[in-house]
């Protein structure tokens, strides 16, 4: 894993990894509100609809998007919306992540730190579990 700094939208990757929550409205769309998530939705007005779905039917799970010849991947670090991440989803995420990577043969996969932003968790508590990715993974500081 390296630590980089800059917009992820701006990485030249081939995948984009954006923090989620399993919150799925009335409607049937994700809660995607806040940070990296809501940027995605803005940009994708279809991912929240897609991703509720996926949340519906295979659980809160990361989940891989091909869009315009690259992967959005959402990375779970919270069950509910207004809870603040939880270590044990980021550590099941990050597995699913690497088997992820390694499935569609990623060579560079960009990431937020997880939980660390709106999930309210201080980056040197989630490094440690972060930093058995290997040289694919690229973490932003935003």
């Amino acid at each position: 894993m390296q630590e980089i700094k800059g917009d992820l939208w701006e990485q030249d990757a081939d995948a984009l990894v954006i923090t989620t929550n399993g919150f799925v409205k009335r409607n049937g769309a994700a809660v995607m509100g806040r940070g990296v998530a809501l940027q995605a939705a803005q940009r994708y007005p279809w991912l929240p609809a897609a991703l509720g779905s996926s949340i519906e039917t295979q659980g809160n799970h990361v989940t891989p998007f091909l869009v315009d010849n690259r992967w959005i991947i959402t990375f779970p670090v919270k069950h509910k919306w207004y809870e603040k991440a939880d270590l044990l989803l980021i550590e099941r995420s990050r597995d699913e992540l690497v088997a992820l990577q390694v499935r569609l043969s990623l060579g560079k996969v960009v990431l937020p730190r997880p939980g660390c932003g709106n999930g309210g968790l201080d980056w040197e508590d989630v490094k440690p579990i972060m930093e058995v990715l290997d040289e694919h993974f690229f973490v932003i500081d935003l």
